[in-house]
This record gives C-alpha cells, structure tokens and sequence, in this order.
C-alpha cells in the first residue's frame, strides 16, 4: 500500500532529524553546549520524544484521505503532494529534539543527565523502560486491591471500635426491685387477683 509506505518513509526522515538535531548547536545562551549534549544524550537514551514520532505522519494520512474524499478524481495529486509538503516538514522534528533537550537542561544538572543517559543506556536501563508500562500495569493492579483490602479493613475496625464504645456508653437498664410485687401477684389484701380476661 503506498500510503503504508509513505509513512514508514517519513518516519525514517523523522529519525534522522533527531540525529540532526542532537548535533545542532547551542540554542540557549544560559546553558552550556556540554550540559546540552548532555541533555541531547538523555532525551535519546529515555526515548523522550518517542511519543510524538506519528504525529506528522499521521497528520498526513488523515489529510490525504480528507481530500481524497472531496476529490476522489485527484488522488494521485493528492497523495504526492501530501507527502512532498510532510516530508518538507520532517525537518522540524530537530526543534522539538532541541525544546526537549532544553527542558531537561533546565531541571537536571550535566553530570545528572550524563548519569542518566549512561543509565539508560545499559541493558538495565534498556530492559526498564521497555518492560517498565507492564510493571506499571501490574502494580496499578496490585494497588488497587491493595487500597481496596486497607479500606474494608479501615471500615471495619473502626466500626467495631465505634460500636464497643457506644455500648459502654450506652446507660444502664434499671434492674428490677426484688421486693416490687409481680404484675400477676394477688393484691395484699388477700382477695383474688383482677381477672382481666374478656369473656
């Protein structure tokens, strides 16, 4: 499919514009060029902008068949024109390369982002973020049970706590006076009890 191969095309220019752009020069006059490169190293070894990487590419793909909809008659024109203009602008993957790098610089000192690109590019570093979204998935998973268990827990504790308290609290039923007739004693004249039975 020529579409397919359009953007697998212009993911491959995207990339070489993120090498391009590792080795561009200074953009900031507050940051040095090493602590930058440092920077560049990191945003590549923790594959920072790697998110982005379809965001022309599929830019084009739905424009393409946006105005291949509303003017099936010109689809060749159409196709070759979209990639010609997206591959011109495949360039500017290097000022997001440039805007992470910059961003990274900002929050972390050289030797960290040296630390971290070194980190990252071991086979640990490697295997955590390839195998980090499932760890992840995992431990959200565990976390909610975790937090779910905690909760009933929490709930029943304290309300056998609240109810223990209440009952202790709670006055006293007054016992029965042992010398108080009982309700069906003869009365202490002697005569017989009220029949209070309905005849």
């Amino acid at each position: 499919m020529m579409l397919h191969k359009r953007v697998r095309r212009l993911l491959t220019l995207l990339a070489a514009s993120a090498v391009l752009a590792l080795s561009s020069p200074a953009f900031s006059q507050d940051i040095s060029e090493s602590h930058l490169k440092a920077a560049r190293a990191a945003v590549v070894a923790i594959h920072a902008t790697d998110p982005f990487d379809n965001i022309l590419p599929q830019a084009a793909a739905a424009l393409e068949n946006q105005l291949i909809q509303k003017n099936p008659d010109m689809q060749e024109l159409i196709g070759k024109t979209v990639t010609e203009k997206a591959i011109g602008l495949a360039s500017r993957r290097a000022d997001l390369e440039k805007e992470a790098a910059l961003a990274y610089a900002k929050v972390f000192s050289e030797k960290d982002l040296n630390d971290i690109a070194t980190f990252y590019s071991s086979d640990a570093g490697k295997k955590l973020l390839d195998s980090g979204p499932a760890v992840t998935r995992d431990l959200v998973k565990a976390a909610d049970i975790w937090q779910n268990g905690v909760a009933r827990d929490l709930a029943q504790q304290v309300g056998e706590t609240l109810a223990a308290a209440a009952k202790a609290a709670a006055p006293a039923k007054p016992a029965q006076d042992a010398t108080a007739p009982a309700d069906n004693s003869a009365p202490a004249d002697g005569s017989a009890p009220a029949d209070n039975s309905q005849n």
